[in-house]
This record gives C-alpha cells, sequence and structure tokens, in this order.
C-alpha cells in the first residue's frame, strides 16, 4: 500500500509558503492507519521499550496506536500547563524565539526504555526536547520514530546518536 497517497499538501498553511503534509485523509482510511501502525511497529518489538511517549498533538493520534498494538504504556507530552501534578518542562529554540513542552515527572521511571513518537521529523527541535524531557525523567531513549520526515530540513542533526525510523521520507 502508498502511503504517501494518504497524505494530502495543504499550500499556504499555516502560513504563506508553507505546504503542511495533512495525515487526515490516512487517519479516516482503516486499511491505511492499520498497515501504517503494522509497519511503524515491526521494527520495534527488539528495543524491549516499556513506554511510547507521543508529542502534542498529531503524535498522539497514531503514538497511542502504537502502544497499544506493541502491549505498552502510553504518555503524552504536552504544551506548557496542560499536565496536572508535577512536571518537568523542556524549553528549546525555535527559528525566531522559544516554546516548551512538559511531561508528568511520574509517567516516566528510572530504567523505562521509551520511543518517541510524532507525525512528522521536520527541524528536530521538538523530538530533541522531548527526548531530554525523558532523560530528565530517568528512562532512557531507545528510538525517535515518526510517520514522516521532511529531510531538507535535516532534523535528523539534531536527534545526533538516537536510533530513528521515519516511515515516509518527503
Amino acid at each position: 500500500m502508498n502511503l504517501k497517497k494518504y497524505i494530502q499538501d495543504i499550500p499556504d498553511f499555516p502560513k504563506p509558503g508553507v505546504i503542511f503534509k495533512d495525515i487526515n485523509p490516512l487517519l479516516a482510511n482503516p486499511e491505511a492507519t492499520a498497515q501504517t501502525i503494522n509497519l511503524l511497529a515491526k521494527g520495534l518489538y527488539g528495543f524491549n521499550a516499556t513506554k511510547i511517549v507521543g508529542i502534542e498533538s498529531r503524535g498522539f493520534l497514531l503514538g497511542i496506536l502504537l502502544a497499544q498494538k506493541m502491549g505498552l504504556g502510553f504518555v503524552p507530552i504536552r504544551k506548557p500547563g496542560k499536565l496536572p501534578g508535577k512536571i518537568e518542562k523542556q524549553t528549546y529554540a525555535l527559528e525566531y524565539g522559544e516554546d516548551s513542552i512538559e511531561i508528568q515527572q511520574n509517567s516516566i521511571s528510572e530504567g523505562d526504555l521509551v520511543i518517541v513518537h510524532d507525525d512528522v521529523l521536520a527541524t528536530g527541535g521538538t523530538a530533541a526536547a522531548a527526548c531530554e524531557l525523558i532523560e530528565k525523567c530517568g528512562g532512557t531513549v531507545v528510538q525517535c520514530n515518526f510517520l514522516m520526515e521532511l529531510g531538507f530540513l535535516e532534523g535528523r542533526k539534531k536527534l545526533g546518536n538516537y536510533a530513528l525510523h521515519s516511515l515516509i521520507h518527503y
């Protein structure tokens, strides 16, 4: 199955000059979604992971399905102010300014082996910040996993030594 045919290019969204990769057609098709989860999970069983972390918000969509498929716990990483209780926060640089993400401190334990999942690897800043959060909580990132990778943005460079898998490349 050619999964690229289920990803729609939306020009000038969210701002002029950007071509947004819309995964809604993929999610609307149960066969494409099932194939996606099977292909994403295929190479992950050997890591003996204990958790999958999904990055807000599109990382939640396939991340939780991937966690269910693999029989693992799912942990969300969210934008600031969205999680209750004690949190860890990581700030990271954007092209113009900075942003932050957060995780509940007790959601990752010392010794957890964690797969980080998001829908797209673009510049790598958010994924790198997610890896730092997991490590602050005592977990070990065993792989960064993406549905799509925009190679021309060179996000792999920010993820340096982490194992990385992207299902679709642009």
